[in-house]
């Protein structure tokens, strides 16, 4: 949703990227996939460690020419839509004039648009986002470890990455 010029400027973990578990690890012996999600300044910079057979799957609505040279495809029907995105950009600006910093603004918008409710609504009922995400689905299930790319640090900013990758993950249990 966004960029966010300072992501990835300190070399700090990122929270939507978790250190692998032994289960991830256990996965690969066993051919599996896994399924992470990482943010674009985190790739340019060194700041994730993935696997290098990982293919870097960007789900950003309008990606600008150096998003596109980060990642492997992206995905635009996975982006939020962009009424969603309007609607989060105008509460964020809101809250910061008054008072807010860029960070607080950002998540407490979240919650003033309900981001989270109306970006699963998007993923269930338009045609496109439920086409890539079966597509996506199918990767997974015959075993290509995928990892979702954004532009937003999660580690400072809620990003719908991390809604997508909840959902994936439901859908593999």
């Amino acid at each position: 949703m966004g960029t966010d010029p300072d992501a990835g400027a300190k070399a700090e973990p990122e929270a939507g990227a978790e250190p692998e578990s032994d289960g991830a690890a256990a996965d690969r012996a066993n051919g599996e996939s896994t399924l992470t999600d990482t943010y674009v300044a985190a790739l340019q910079h060194d700041l994730v460690d993935l696997e290098s057979e990982t293919t870097l799957v960007g789900v950003v609505r309008q990606p600008t020419s150096w998003f596109h040279a980060a990642v492997d495809e992206n995905l635009p029907a996975l982006g939020p839509p962009s009424p969603l995105l309007e609607d989060a950009k105008t509460a964020t600006e809101d809250l910061k004039m008054a008072g807010m910093c860029d960070e607080g603004a950002h998540n407490a918008s979240w919650e003033q648009v309900e981001f989270e409710d109306r970006y699963r609504e998007h993923l269930e009922t338009e045609s496109e986002a439920r086409e890539a995400l079966a597509e996506l689905e199918g990767r997974l299930e015959d075993g290509e470890s995928i990892a979702l790319v954004c532009f937003e640090n999660t580690g400072k900013k809620r990003c719908h990455r991390t809604v997508l990758r909840e959902v994936l993950e439901a859908t593999r249990d």
